[in-house]
């Protein structure tokens, strides 16, 4: 008998693993299968089969538990900061001025991981950290529904989150196995460190394994498994397909021509989204990009409002706004409860398969279009000079680097590149192709067809 524990942190878990076919495989393959959710349990009727819910209580870190994980974290950064400008672009928004215990304690913790950051130093952090949990009455909590729930594998859909480290901990004292998945293609080139430390990995992409291995030190080789990722899953589940006839009518498109895609990003890291769009709008109105459809996606992670006058200003645009729903407010990070649906997944996959060109700036959107062979522009229009946000200080990122070294995208930096862009992939969609594909063979090694029932039979056989 084998029991399966599935930790699900946010809206994104929610969609690559319940969304996906992972779920029902791994059904399939424990005798009882366990969602320990940080989000409400309602969220998931209409959706399991013989799993049960247990919704957790939302863990609030203390500040002794704050000051050893940002020890860690800013160890981490320093330790790799070294020809990674991601890692030192990230150390680099750790700063603060503010004059409040947690700034005061920031500051001198940027002094003291300076001096000591070797993987020893962050693994002394990471049992003080740990140490912080033993008597937090919600820690406690868990420690009684790993009692009764007698789990023999743990599995993460998520390795960053701070709150998942004390399930973690409880995890290891009643000696149940923790596998995580490595969530995004940049968390381990560009982000800070895990939120604690795992018996096992899965990952994207040999590249990924390689990168992990680096980060990781004292990570076993055989204790990380490349299996692709649940995300890209839906474009190759016959239930989330549609036609195109199907894709004109649902976002009102005129089917003789072509369509633009503007992806936008969260307003944290995208903040020129207003100007791309207004650039491709103008240049639709004064006919320097022609006969076009032109259809905006807006990120699942924030409201779109930031493009309220849009709609007026541009009646032409068609808006996709993703069909996510808030499921808790007042939530610490209320971005996290945002959950998609099935009719979004649906909708998202005709966008992709039937757009004819994808901007977006740098997003993971990129691979998404990649999946059909469509081809992508990059803006980043901003730099250090020019009074936009600094956009292009991302094309120093490793992940990114990469990206700029495969060709598979045109990197813009400025309207009259954008829209001769624009114009060029219009006439000429299979140019770069080979390239498209080799970018998404390196970033994703495993074919998308059975990927969860692949996750799955890993995580069984690592039971």
């Amino acid at each position: 008998m084998k029991k399966l524990g599935i930790v699900i942190t946010d809206g994104v878990g929610f969609r690559n693993f319940i969304l996906s076919d992972f779920l029902s495989e791994a059904e399939q393959q424990f005798n009882e299968v366990v969602v320990l959710s940080c989000l409400p349990a309602f969220v998931y009727e209409g959706y399991l089969q013989k799993a049960k819910v247990i919704e957790l209580a939302v863990f609030q870190e203390k500040f002794p538990t704050w000051f050893f994980r940002k020890a860690k974290e800013l160890a981490h950064l320093q330790l790799h900061k070294k020809n990674n400008f991601g890692i030192t672009d990230n150390l680099d928004t750790n700063k603060t001025n503010s004059k409040t215990p947690r700034g005061y304690a920031t500051r001198f913790l940027f002094k003291w991981t300076a001096m000591f950051h070797s993987e020893n130093s962050i693994q002394r952090y990471n049992s003080l950290q740990q140490w912080t949990f033993q008597n937090h009455p919600i820690v406690k909590q868990y420690a009684t529904i790993f009692e009764k729930e007698k789990l023999d594998v743990l599995f993460f859909t998520h390795q960053r989150p701070p709150f998942i480290a004390p399930l973690v901990y409880q995890a290891q004292q009643f000696k149940i196995k923790t596998i995580s998945f490595i969530f995004s293609w940049d968390n381990l080139a560009s982000k800070g460190r895990m939120a604690a430390n795992f018996d096992a990995y899965l990952v994207w992409s040999d590249l990924m394994k390689k990168e992990l291995l680096h980060f990781y030190k004292k990570v076993l080789p055989e204790n990380v498994m490349v299996v692709g990722t649940p995300q890209f899953e839906p474009y190759v589940l016959e239930r989330y397909s549609s036609s195109k006839k199907d894709f004109h009518i649902q976002f009102n498109l005129d089917a003789t021509k072509k369509t633009i895609c503007f992806s936008c990003g969260d307003i944290a890291t995208s903040r020129n989204d207003e100007l791309y769009i207004t650039t491709i709008a103008e240049a639709i109105q004064e006919n320097k990009i022609k006969n076009v459809n032109f259809i905006v996606r807006t990120s699942p992670a924030e409201d779109p409002i930031r493009f309220e006058s849009f709609v007026a200003k541009y009646p032409f645009i068609k808006w996709n706004y993703p069909k996510w729903h808030l499921a808790r407010k007042g939530h610490q990070e209320e971005w996290s409860q945002r959950i998609p649906s099935r009719e979004d997944i649906k909708d998202l996959r005709s966008i992709l398969e039937y757009s004819d060109v994808n901007v977006n700036m740098l997003s993971t959107m990129s691979l998404d279009f990649m999946q059909f062979d469509k081809p992508v522009i990059n803006t980043v229009f901003g730099n250090s000079q020019n009074g936009l946000y600094d956009d292009q200080r991302f094309l120093e990122y490793p992940h990114i680097k990469k990206v700029i070294e495969s060709e598979a995208t045109k990197i813009v930096k400025n309207e009259p590149e954008l829209i001769e862009a624009i114009n060029h992939y219009l006439d000429f969609p299979d140019e770069d192709s080979q390239k498209r594909q080799s970018l998404v063979a390196m970033q994703v090694s495993k074919p998308l067809k059975n990927t969860g029932k692949r996750i799955a039979q890993i995580v069984s056989k690592w039971s």
